[in-house]
């Protein structure tokens, strides 16, 4: 099966598994449903899910299993994103070249629904629906609550607005985004392999080594296309790092610099991949996909 029809099958399930949620949860406000399940399902690769479901089935995990962490990571990247797009924080108006929500609703609304998303992340995972033993539940939602906190996701842009109109090293780059956006790839590795069993830890390694140079590679990938790429196909503003005097990768590298830096960052992936004994095929052809993607 080629990665393009993967990542659409991802997407559906994805979908249906959100949407199935909405459909059972009580009737609430109808305006802050609206804007939850808006900023949810608003497209998206869905990279984070699909990572969950090549990890996991490369393992052996239960499908059914999968489909539950998968919806809860992308709440939690959801999530993210609502309150990133804020006046407060980037300021930006296009999604998934669509309105952010705060756009298509209001400000109060937006950190609702992005508040809403983040606990039905949780509500998800801690639902007793899994086929895995409790231990490695409650080591699902341990991952997740570090993975998407101050020791990661919200740490990182915590660092990355302190770094707004001021040129920061390569390192103190590097760390911002590890956090930013590697610590929510890294869980979605691990919350994947969380649904196998028997996992050797040398297995747990080389994933963790995969995904945090795939989590690099994916935001110098993203710091080129603000050069390179166009909002139509972006779904977001092109430029919009440089307007908002943002440290980026070809910045501090220049852009055939960032370039090599991200396929640097790929083969070492690669490399990682190497030392695990199942078939990861699926997972190189993702590798290859994060730097190759022009959006």
């Amino acid at each position: 099966m080629e990665l393009k029809e993967q990542l659409n099958n991802t997407q559906t399930r994805v979908a249906n598994t959100i949407a199935n949620y909405f459909a059972r949860t009580l009737d609430t406000d109808d305006t802050i449903k609206e804007a939850t399940f808006y900023s949810i399902n608003n497209g998206g690769k869905r990279l984070r899910p699909f990572l969950v479901y090549a990890t996991g089935q490369m393992l052996g995990a239960h499908l059914a299993d999968l489909d539950i962490v998968a919806a809860a990571i992308e709440c939690i990247h959801s999530y993210s994103l609502v309150h990133d797009d804020l006046p407060a924080m980037d300021d930006d108006e296009l999604r998934r070249g669509k309105p952010t929500c705060h756009i298509a609703f209001n400000e109060a609304q937006a950190i609702l629904a992005g508040d809403a998303l983040q606990t039905i992340a949780f509500e998800l995972l801690s639902e007793h629906t899994f086929k895995v033993p409790m231990a490695q539940q409650v080591k699902m939602l341990n991952t997740l609550a570090k993975a998407s906190g101050i020791e990661g996701m919200i740490g990182g842009q915590a660092l990355d607005l302190a770094a707004t109109n001021r040129l920061v090293t390569l390192d103190e780059l590097e760390r911002i985004h590890k956090l930013k956006t590697g610590a929510l790839l890294g869980a979605s590795i691990e919350l994947g392999a969380l649904c196998a069993t028997d996992v050797k830890p040398s297995t747990h390694q080389a994933l963790q080594r995969y995904a945090q140079n795939i989590g690099l590679a994916f935001q110098v990938q993203d710091d080129i296309l603000d050069i390179e790429g166009d909002t139509l196909s972006l779904g977001k503003p092109q430029g919009s790092d440089i307007e908002n005097n943002k440290s980026t990768y070809p910045a501090l590298l220049g852009l055939d610099g960032a370039k090599s830096k991200a396929q640097a960052l790929i083969n070492d992936a690669i490399a990682a991949l190497e030392e695990i004994d199942e078939d990861t095929a699926v997972l190189a052809d993702l590798a290859h996909y994060i730097i190759e993607r022009k959006y």
